[in-house]
């Protein structure tokens, strides 16, 4: 057997071993899993708070509305932003950023990073990152990968990057075309307590058509209700540390 036969038979032994570890990280988009066994990864922070997150903007028709319902119940979040989207509104990045809220990477494409290399997943978080970074004059320091679907490869480049791969705890399912305010809030608080992260879309640029409407309609009543339950509604940044696992 000649060496260009030993090295390719020896790849191709190896193929499906580099192909799993790649993939294994997907565990932690399994939820019930990341809450209990991965809390900096699913969100969790200190018992008395909730991290309130937007996916998918910016979008100059959705998220003016969502900056300005927040502005009026003086509440901050966190939005990951889309690169690509980001580029399109630059104005609306550096709303954002003035309104005080806190900003991190969502990617700079809405794709799988399970069916991208290493390679191409670092580029395609450090166009987003650095995109972010010159409308807004600061680096970026959270990263959450669409779908929430990470790869060894999102890994590596996450801390090549300066990032903090960030996911959540309860979600509203606000991305369907049948979620209304009503359903939105339900989903939500079903899985809600004291140090998770909420994640909802500001923009439909990934849903259904209009779906970003369930999300603003439901809002209001989910802040009501972190407020009845007594927790404190902000960023990431403000969520402190989570407990043990």
């Amino acid at each position: 057997m000649t060496a260009v036969r030993l090295l390719r038979a020896a790849a191709l032994a190896a193929a499906p071993a580099l192909v799993a570890a790649h993939a294994a990280p997907v565990v932690s988009a399994f939820g019930p899993l990341r809450n209990r066994v991965m809390p900096r990864l699913a969100g969790r922070g200190r018992p008395d708070h909730v991290a309130l997150t937007f996916d998918d903007g910016p979008d100059p028709l959705s998220t003016p509305h969502f900056l300005r319902l927040l502005a009026e119940r003086r509440v901050r979040a966190t939005f990951f932003l889309l690169g690509r989207e980001a580029h399109r509104s630059p104005g609306l990045v550096r709303e954002i950023a003035a309104a005080g809220h806190e900003i991190g990477v969502h990617g700079w494409l809405h794709r799988p990073l399970l069916l991208r290399g290493p390679r191409a997943t670092h580029d395609d978080l450090a166009r987003a990152r650095d995109t972010v970074a010159d409308l807004t004059g600061e680096r970026p320091a959270l990263f959450r990968p669409p779908y929430g679907v990470m790869s060894a490869g999102a890994h590596l480049a996450a801390r090549r990057l300066g990032l903090t791969p960030v996911l959540w705890t309860c979600w509203g399912e606000d991305w369907t075309a049948r979620a209304t305010p009503r359903s939105v809030h339900r989903t939500v608080t079903s899985d809600l307590d004291g140090g998770g992260t909420v994640l909802l879309h500001d923009s439909d640029c990934t849903s259904a058509p209009d779906a970003w409407r369930s999300a603003l309609g439901a809002l209001p009543h989910i802040l009501d209700t972190c407020e009845q339950r007594g927790y404190e509604v902000g960023p990431l940044r403000d969520h402190g540390r989570p407990g043990p696992a």
